[in-house]
């Protein structure tokens, strides 16, 4: 009998890589008043963890680019493991991704949308609101 090397199973984040890619409603001129129960649970859950100063710093550290836990901790004076906790949740919000190079992960801000929602309420909140 011949024995075959079997092929290493691959990793999940491997076959998050491959997996066919879910096909997603056309949301460019999406009516927010039609959302479904369902997303606006989640549109509220995505926003509750953007109420979280600690996480709300660590995503605007991911703004202008790629940057390592380490760094992130560095540069908020927060513990390696407070960072690692959160960034898990932003990750499972799909608000931030991870890279992996060697032993480091890097971290940048998902996508656009989620760029320019935290972009147009920086603007908001730093506009002149004399007239109120």
């Amino acid at each position: 009998m011949q024995m075959t090397a079997r092929k290493p199973k691959p990793k999940a984040e491997e076959q998050a890589k491959v997996a066919k890619p879910v096909e997603a409603k056309a949301h460019s001129h999406l009516d927010p008043s039609s959302l479904s129960p369902n997303e606006v649970t989640i549109l509220a859950e995505t926003f509750r963890l953007l109420g979280d100063p600690s996480r709300l710093k660590i995503i605007l550290s991911c703004m202008p680019g790629p940057i390592s836990v380490g760094d992130i901790a560095e540069k908020l004076d927060l513990s390696l493991s407070l960072v690692s906790h959160h960034l898990r949740l932003l990750r499972g919000a799909r608000l931030v991704k991870g890279e992996r190079h060697a032993k480091q992960i890097f971290y940048e801000i998902a996508d656009h949308h989620v760029s320019h929602v935290l972009q147009d309420m920086a603007i908001h909140i730093a506009e002149d609101h004399a007239d109120e």
